[in-house]
């Protein structure tokens, strides 16, 4: 028997289709609402503590073989209160602790760019401590 074939002119069209020409009709969007930044105050506290490494390496070659580490907090406290680093001269390293550092900050001053300057300001310290310098010397054109 042949087939009978239907006008699909003259059929209406068809109203609460679920798929589309290519079957995506009624799909959510492919991009989705922006996501949370992937990086925190750790990840933040990291990225400073490189640049300014980086800055006092290309300036300082004392520090070339130094190794810069970060704690979470000094074991102890000293006489002179919370450290916020530690010197280890033989075995050429520098702990920077993170809480003291990010926490121990005066009032009003707890927003991204104090802790950003507190931060920055613990590594040229440290690191002036342990090459036997003031932080001021610190510089290109410093010697």
């Amino acid at each position: 028997m042949p087939r009978r074939r239907s006008d699909r002119t003259s059929a209406a069209p068809r109203r609460g289709a679920r798929h589309g020409r290519h079957g995506r009709l009624g799909r959510s969007e492919v991009v989705r609402p922006p996501l949370p930044p992937l990086e925190g105050r750790v990840e933040r506290f990291d990225v400073t503590i490189g640049t300014a490494v980086e800055f006092l390496r290309g300036t300082w070659p004392e520090l070339q073989e130094v190794r810069f580490e970060i704690g979470a907090l000094p074991p102890s406290p000293d006489t002179t209160g919370i450290p916020r680093w530690h010197i280890d001269r033989e075995g050429r390293r520098i702990v920077l602790f993170r809480i003291p550092i990010e926490r121990l900050l005066p009032p009003g001053h707890d927003d991204a760019m104090h802790r950003r300057i507190a931060i920055e300001s613990a590594v040229f310290r440290a690191a002036a401590e342990y090459v036997g310098k003031d932080p001021w010397e610190f510089g290109p054109d410093q010697g």
